[in-house]
């Protein structure tokens, strides 16, 4: 039997030094790039998306093109988007070497920034954040191509009098971490990242509510966030810490963004 178990523990370790996790990771980035909303760059490795969603605008007219689609639709979340991007952030901040060795480090920080540019456009000011675009039934009822979609697409924010501090917070959570993976490369994105995550952190605590409250068309599409809380014996908005399974968000109809 031990002779058994050292024959698998040589093939494991044979496997393990011959597979190749570079294009793992490599692949892996590729899947966000086909998440991409917005105008497309030109060194975009995903050739069939092409540029969508150019006319989203905030409820005065502000630019909110860019960001990433939400799991498997195109209304843009802004709380998984921010977990995603909190996320790959310390992926890159924790495991720099590895994306280095695969090859993916430059990708990896184009993936955190299309998230991060996003953000600082939501945030129009100190105590306003777009937490929203596009709507949860029209959108789900459309099985087209981004590039082709003709619905409305309106515009969500939480405010002094319409707080969230759930999502104030994980969009701060985001930048902050995103300023870390950025400042050895871009010091000045990374101190006007730090700039908003630190607005936001303070919008989060000084007006406290669920941004669920506030942008009622989040709370359609994200319910069975609050049933996988209720299923552990914690209402959300619980200060009680929550188990690992509790705090990760349960998209609407599938998972992919945030794995």
């Amino acid at each position: 039997m031990k002779i058994f178990v050292c024959l698998l523990a040589a093939l494991a370790l044979c496997e393990a030094g011959t597979y190749d996790y570079g294009s793992v990771v490599r692949a892996s980035l590729l899947f966000y790039e086909a998440q991409r909303s917005g105008k497309l760059p030109s060194d975009q490795k995903v050739t069939w998306r092409k540029d969508s969603a150019l006319k989203d605008k905030g409820q005065n007219g502000e630019d909110l093109t860019g960001g990433y689609y939400d799991a498997g639709d195109y209304v843009k979340f802004g709380f998984p988007m921010a977990y995603t991007a909190t996320v790959l952030a310390w992926g890159i901040v924790d495991h720099t070497a590895g994306y280095n060795k695969a090859n993916a480090l430059a990708d990896g920080r184009k993936a955190v920034k299309w998230a991060t540019d996003y953000f600082i456009k939501a945030h129009v000011s100190a105590n306003v954040l777009y937490g929203q675009v596009g709507q949860g039934g029209p959108d789900h009822a459309y099985w087209g191509r981004p590039e082709d979609m003709t619905m409305d697409r309106p515009a969500y924010k939480i405010d002094t009098s319409h707080p969230g501090s759930d999502l104030a917070a994980e969009t701060a959570a985001a930048l902050a971490a995103a300023s870390i993976v950025f400042k050895s490369t871009d010091a000045t994105y990374s101190n006007t990242l730090l700039t908003h995550a630190k607005q936001l952190f303070d919008f989060a605590k000084n007006y406290l509510g669920k941004y669920s409250d506030s942008i009622t068309d989040a709370k359609n599409s994200m319910r069975p966030a609050t049933t996988v809380m209720s299923c552990h014996g914690l209402p959300y908005g619980s200060t009680e810490p929550p188990t690992t399974r509790a705090t990760l968000p349960r998209l609407n109809r599938y998972t992919a963004v945030t794995v």
